[in-house]
């Protein structure tokens, strides 16, 4: 299995990949989880999430999926259903534009593309630092994390042109 460490730095995409560390990371006071499965409902991995001092850092374990370069993002209600567009758009409480290219800001729900490996299998950690585990997330309709089909661009409003869902999983505490 590929692993590889990449964390978000907001407003910018940090570009050099961090190894992560227990002596590096901060005490987690919140923690959520998100088991993640495809359109056919089969497990294709989980995502763990825990509040740090400079934000979210989620640790997706996932297998089963395309070879490829894949949108990764937080999206705005937490419900799973094929084709996943039951989750909504992106998570973005503070009504930004899409996007690391946007001079507006971004959606605290836009993260790094993740490049799967031929094996399917990849171990990455991402650090969001727009993401805060609070009741804005975990509101009334919760929240969702998405895979999709191709890659986000960064830039196009409100999704990246990143095609179809892939891969959800509902974000629990």
């Amino acid at each position: 299995m590929l692993k590889f460490y990449l964390p978000v730095k907001a407003p910018a995409l940090l570009a050099t990949a961090a190894l992560v560390t227990a002596a590096g990371a901060a005490s987690a006071t919140e923690q959520a989880s998100a088991a993640m499965m495809n359109a056919t409902g089969e497990s294709v991995g989980s995502v763990t999430l825990r509040a740090t001092p400079q934000g979210t850092l989620l640790h997706a374990k996932l297998e089963n999926l395309p070879a490829g370069a894949h949108a990764f993002h937080i999206h705005a209600v937490g419900v799973c259903e094929p084709p996943f567009t039951s989750s909504g758009g992106h998570f973005n409480p503070d009504g930004k534009m899409h996007g690391f290219d946007s001079a507006e800001g971004m959606h605290a729900g836009d993260m790094p593309n993740i490049h799967v490996p031929d094996s399917g299998a990849l171990e990455i950690e991402v650090l969001n630092t727009l993401l805060k585990l609070d009741s804005t997330l975990f509101d009334a309709d919760g929240a969702a994390i998405v895979i999709h089909d191709g890659p986000d661009d960064y830039a196009s409003d409100p999704a990246g042109a990143a095609g179809p869902r892939i891969a959800c999983g509902v974000i629990t505490q």
